[in-house]
């Protein structure tokens, strides 16, 4: 069995802002969001929202269209200015054209009120898995050339070749490279198993017909050296896994 490692402290949980003048519902999605595993900050308009922003990383904003001062539409086509964190807009209305000017100024999406919870939360997911895949397309890019070493391993993204510390050339499945690269893309980071599907998928002609537990399983059996006490890529306890080497790219 896979050794596991303690799941990931508060601070790798998302971060979500609340921006709505409606208390009662602030305080509802808070208690809800947090949990179900969510950091949450809330804000009754502009300035507050500005002020967290200022403070804290924010993973995703949930900011309602009716805000006193300045409303949601006006304030995310100001975000979309100068940041890309994802935005879910929620409305009283529920006119298309409002739902499509919001999505054209730059939403992610929108969700008219009243909602189900479980809707939002899905559409949370949704968003967050398209941003993490959407943050990390242009990094795949730099990576086409890119050569990765780690515990005397060397990954060659242009040439889709590993070589072990023996220097002898390891025979990987397109899948088992792909998600190899993703871990040597981001190493000493927790990455659930939705979010290493999403992230090996973005690479050309690569899909993935077997689980990811699987492939982990069959990576670890080439570039461990106990594949059942695992060093490199552990499993992190109801999150997913982590590749633990520091990693030099050159």
């Amino acid at each position: 069995m896979a050794k596991e490692i303690p799941s990931p402290n508060v601070n790798n949980r998302p971060r979500v802002l609340v921006v709505d003048d409606d208390r009662e519902l602030r305080d509802l999605l808070s208690s809800l969001l947090t949990r179900r595993g969510y950091k949450v900050v809330t804000a009754r308009e502009e300035h507050e929202m500005r002020q967290i922003l200022a403070s804290y990383r924010v993973d995703l904003i949930i900011l309602d269209l009716m805000l006193p001062g300045k409303d949601g539409l006006t304030i995310c086509r100001e975000l979309r200015a100068t940041k890309e964190i994802p935005i879910i807009m929620l409305t009283a209305r529920g006119e298309s054209t409002d739902r499509i000017v919001g999505l054209e100024i730059g939403a992610d999406d929108y969700l008219p009120k009243p909602f189900d919870v479980r809707e939002l939360e899905a559409r949370i997911k949704a968003v967050l898995r398209r941003s993490e895949s959407s943050f990390f397309s242009s990094d795949r890019d730099r990576s086409l050339g890119a050569r990765f070493m780690f515990a005397g391993w060397t990954l060659d993204a242009r040439q889709r070749q590993l070589f072990s510390p023996q220097n002898v050339l390891v025979d990987l499945t397109s899948g088992e490279l792909d998600l190899l690269l993703v871990f040597a893309e981001r190493p000493q980071r927790v990455l659930s198993r939705d979010q290493l599907m999403d992230l090996a998928r973005g690479r050309e002609a690569t899909v993935f017909d077997r689980s990811i537990d699987v492939q982990v399983s069959r990576l670890r059996g080439k570039i461990e050296n106990n594949p059942k006490v695992p060093e490199l890529i552990k499993t992190v306890r109801s999150s997913g896994y982590m590749f633990t080497p520091v990693v030099q790219r050159k």
